[in-house]
């Protein structure tokens, strides 16, 4: 990606979200210094049209504390900043849930404000952790391709300008700017996956978060090839047959069948994770019959029928 500098930034963030040129902007910023290294190049870039917004999750007594920081240093800069308040419950997968409710309040945050892309300090080294940790897991190839450059999320566009970089490089950009970054513990508490991958990364040099990421732009162009080759598979292997779908998957490989069932499920509504869809494929993959959601599906004759199931009766 070359060095980093307010117009190399500015460039991928056109690069990945043309819509963005002249209108207004939304960041992320906790206080950390990845995401106080983004606040300086959309300021350098962007100006008053680059608005700062923080999250207050509750879970920390320090965050409130490190919300004001933000504001204060985007007011210095001249960008208009706001303060979310989120609340999470305790228990479970806290770290998920969270995330869930920090992006659940940005993207509302934009939306009513008519605001449509948002961006966060997502960079090489988050890009890297999350392939380890994806392929920890056994994900399939869309997992594999890890953080999305553009995505869209409770319909705004997320962008992530950064992906190219490494964390190295927003740290010296911050430090040349005499800021000091919040610290947040969180990041170095070991009983979290993310912080494991992150020691792995830095015991073992060769696994290079540099040539991580380049793997993961591999694998999101192969996704991107597949997502291609299943619309087009769908679109002419499939055939309303009165309230039901019929779907002709012969001849397909392995990949494009699952994609074919999956999407067919999708047409009536139904997400199916990884294991349950595979156990319904192999079900009609041998003839067989299985429900999924609520979808009734059936393999005869190599052919895949599904309907919405019948309404189960009570008592």
């Amino acid at each position: 990606m070359g060095p980093l500098t307010a117009d190399s930034f500015a460039a991928e963030v056109l690069r990945l979200a043309p819509e963005s040129s002249g209108a207004n902007l939304a960041i992320a910023v906790s206080g950390g210094p990845d995401s106080l290294a983004l606040m300086a190049l959309a300021a350098d870039s962007f100006g008053p049209r680059a608005h700062v917004l923080s999250v207050d999750h509750g879970l920390r007594g320090e965050a409130a504390g490190e919300c004001a920081m933000v504001a204060t240093l985007a007011a210095g800069l001249g960008l208009p900043h706001a303060t979310l308040t989120v609340s999470v419950a305790s228990g479970g997968d806290l770290q998920a849930r969270a995330r869930t409710a920090r992006y659940a309040a940005l993207a509302g945050w934009c939306r009513a404000r008519q605001i449509g892309v948002l961006m966060t300090a997502h960079h090489a080294d988050d890009q890297a952790e999350t392939l380890l940790l994806r392929l920890a897991r056994g994900s399939g190839l869309s997992g594999l391709a890890a953080i999305r450059a553009r995505s869209e999320r409770d319909a705004v566009t997320l962008i992530r300008p950064l992906l190219g970089w490494r964390r190295a490089d927003l740290a010296a950009l911050v430090a040349a700017r005499g800021w000091t970054p919040a610290d947040d513990p969180s990041n170095r508490n070991p009983r979290f996956d993310r912080t494991q991958a992150r020691a792995a990364l830095t015991a073992l040099p060769w696994l290079n978060p540099d040539r991580l990421a380049a793997s993961t732009a591999h694998l999101a162009e192969a996704e991107a090839a597949l997502a291609w080759a299943a619309a087009r598979a769908f679109a002419t292997r499939s055939e309303p047959r009165g309230d039901a779908l019929l779907l002709d998957p012969d001849g397909l490989p392995a990949e494009l069948r699952r994609r074919l069932l999956a999407d067919g499920l999708r047409s009536f509504g139904v997400e199916a994770d990884g294991p349950a869809l595979a156990r319904l494929l192999a079900r009609l993959e041998a003839g067989g019959s299985g429900t999924l959601g609520a979808v009734q599906a059936r393999g005869a004759g190599g052919r895949w029928t599904l309907k919405v199931a019948p309404a189960r009766r009570l008592g």
